[in-house]
């Protein structure tokens, strides 16, 4: 019964505990004082995991990630202000999107599929540009699985005076956040990653002082955080039909996230889920995108094999038939596949995976010394 059909070895939605999933059995009334207290719990916990309780206000809102992105840059983006997105991949690329649909103004620093952001040219790019107000630079960037220099980039962004926006989605839960120590303006996550909750909702920490200067700033009724967060502080509820199931969810997915010790254990189970997994294909023949000083404990980016036996569609196929479900890959200059770290998974199910992996390979007959010689 608490066996998944299969583990989602994806950056989200994620193989979730069967507790979890068994909190959507009870329905509950989107006004009603219980559900409230569920929603107020969350809000209040997330700041606690950031120790941003003093400072920031946790805003909930209905839809995936990508509906808090565009609600957060949409409520914090003025007329006044200019964005600069460093880039390094499709989350980078759908930030500078959602600008181009907002008309709200922008500049980017890309460097690439597969190397981070230079603290010092993006120093450079703000001293080059005063209109620049506003910093984007994606946590964890999961179409390559690199973890970029968040707090290096903080840094410099703070020292010039300007703002920064984290897209924090498949990091924060997992990745250590601290407010007091970490400047940032506004951080954004989703229900259905690192805190192994489901889908249905994205939530945007902001700080508050920030935030009480946002009224009129918003391009959407639906997308106005500003408005939101007014309506959430003045009667506790949301203000259109919220996710109710995946609320109750996301509660109890938080008291698993504290049980297992907070960001620091869940941490530790993916990183030996990547280190595991790291090892074993490397043993198999494979290689990864990035070095492993890059390399995050999200999700990872392997290199397709030249074999023309290795076609991914199969080996996609094959492998969920043995009980795991894998990425595509998500690069504009080489064949890739990508293998999640997180969700509801240890080293024994990382040890399945490889040898699930194995077996395919040898039905599929790839010859992974091919890929070797080429790549040597």
């Amino acid at each position: 019964m608490n066996q998944p059909k299969y583990y989602l070895l994806t950056p989200g939605p994620i193989t979730t505990t069967y507790t979890v999933k068994e909190a959507m059995l009870t329905d509950w009334g989107s006004w009603d004082d219980d559900f409230n207290q569920v929603t107020q719990s969350i809000r209040s916990g997330l700041l606690k995991v950031a120790n941003a309780e003093t400072s920031h206000v946790c805003v909930p809102l209905q839809g995936s990630g990508t509906f808090a992105v565009e609600a957060t840059l949409g409520t914090l983006l003025g007329p006044n202000d200019k964005l600069l997105v460093l880039m390094n991949g499709a989350y980078g690329q759908r930030i500078a999107k959602i600008c181009d649909y907002l008309k709200r103004p922008y500049s980017i620093i890309d460097t690439g599929d597969y190397l981070p952001p230079d603290p010092e040219a993006v120093r450079k790019a703000l001293q080059d540009d005063p209109a620049i107000t506003t910093v984007a630079l994606v946590h964890c960037e999961t179409s390559s699985g690199i973890l970029n220099p968040v707090e290096a980039v903080a840094g410099v962004v703070k020292e010039m005076g300007r703002k920064l926006i984290i897209d924090s989605m498949s990091a924060f839960g997992a990745l250590p956040v601290n407010a007091e120590e970490l400047p940032f303006d506004a951080l954004i996550s989703s229900a259905n990653k690192c805190f192994e909750g489901v889908p249905g909702f994205g939530f945007s920490l902001i700080r508050r002082d920030l935030l009480e200067n946002c009224k009129g700033n918003a391009h959407s009724l639906s997308m106005d955080l500003y408005d939101q967060w007014a309506y959430m502080e003045k009667t506790g509820q949301w203000r259109y039909t919220p996710p109710t199931h995946t609320v109750a969810a996301f509660a109890q997915a938080m008291r698993e996230h504290a049980a297992e010790g907070g960001t620091q254990g869940r941490l530790a189970r993916y990183t030996r889920n990547r280190d595991q997994l790291v090892a074993g294909m490397r043993k198999l023949g494979f290689k990864t995108l990035l070095e492993d000083i890059w390399l995050s404990p999200i999700i990872v980016t392997f290199i397709s094999p030249d074999d023309p036996a290795f076609e991914f569609k199969r080996f996609y196929a094959e492998l969920k038939k043995r009980g795991f479900v894998i990425y595509p890959g998500k690069l504009t200059q080489m064949d890739s596949f990508r293998i999640g770290c997180i969700g509801q998974i240890d080293t024994p199910e990382v040890s399945r995976l490889l040898s699930a992996i194995q077996e395919v390979l040898s039905v599929m007959q790839v010859n992974l010394s091919i890929m070797e010689e080429t790549l040597s």
